[in-house]
């Protein structure tokens, strides 16, 4: 668990050194053309030569990243590598994440189109850092095998994408009632100056957008459990009981984090990692 907590978030440190990450986090599916978001091919090969190897890495090209990392994934449980099999569950769960945003699908990535910059961060940063006491981690849902793995990132893509109406006309109106004065702040960010939304505009942004951002954090989790059981499955269910020893201790501590997460309280219990040291 530490290691998954720390590790991936390697995806985005590698976007700072290698040029080629980048169009692995998004795809703007406006430029692929009208209708993109049912007509684009399935598999990469086809998608390559309808749109060329150039313009997916112009306009990113994440739902075929998931299918990817999934495949090797799989590979990794064959060879019942252990440092294999985490590393690539963390790189498989980055970018399913990341296809689960709605603003990592479309051109206006940061509202950039719509002079609502800095909506980026907004979403997915701030607001999670400012509301993640108040959400719900627990959810009834079971791993379960995907039998179509193609079309499940794809939904996560269209399911995400329709919620971009809604992120931008909230943040509209929210905004009628701020003067720029209070709307944002400037911070230094990578060692320059940025301006980013307030912490009091975050706030009644979350407040419009009611549970928008919690449903997509559940939604995402759920569909990077189905995806790892999917590649244990498809690897032949092998055994993994010789990777690891589990002792009485990390036994113990995994039943009181489960009946944590299935109470809600894993943060007031100090139990979440995100919000420890």
């Amino acid at each position: 668990m530490d290691s998954v907590a720390l590790r991936s978030i390697r995806p985005d440190q590698r976007r700072s050194v290698d040029k080629g990450e980048s169009p692995k986090h998004f795809i703007d599916i406006e430029n692929y053309g009208p209708g993109a978001m049912v007509t684009m091919p399935h598999d990469l090969k086809t998608a390559v030569e309808k749109y060329s190897w150039d313009t997916l890495k112009k306009y990113g090209y994440v739902p075929y990243q998931v299918l990817m990392e999934y495949d090797s994934l799989v590979n990794a449980f064959k060879q019942k590598k252990a440092d294999s099999i985490i590393f690539y569950a963390d790189e498989l769960a980055h970018y399913i994440e990341d296809a689960n945003v709605p603003l990592h699908t479309t051109n206006n990535y940061d509202g950039q189109l719509t002079n609502q910059k800095g909506l980026h961060a907004l979403w997915e940063t701030t607001i999670p850092q400012l509301e993640l006491n108040r959400y719900n981690l627990y959810s009834k849902h079971k791993a379960t095998y995907l039998e179509d793995k193609t079309e499940t990132i794809w939904t996560g893509v269209r399911r995400a994408h329709a919620l971009l109406t809604e992120i931008l006309e909230k943040e509209k109106e929210v905004a009628a009632n701020f003067p720029d004065s209070s709307k944002y702040k400037e911070v230094m960010y990578y060692g320059r100056k940025t301006k980013m939304y307030t912490d009091a505009f975050a706030k009644q942004y979350a407040a419009a957008l009611t549970t928008t951002i919690n449903d997509q954090l559940n939604y995402s989790a759920d569909m990077v459990a189905d995806f790892w059981y999917s590649a244990w499955v498809d690897a032949g269910k092998p055994s993994l009981k010789s990777l690891y020893k589990c002792t009485r201790g990390n036994r113990k501590q995994l039943r009181t984090e489960l009946r944590g997460y299935k109470k809600n309280d894993l943060i007031q219990d100090n139990l979440l990692r995100a919000k420890t040291e």
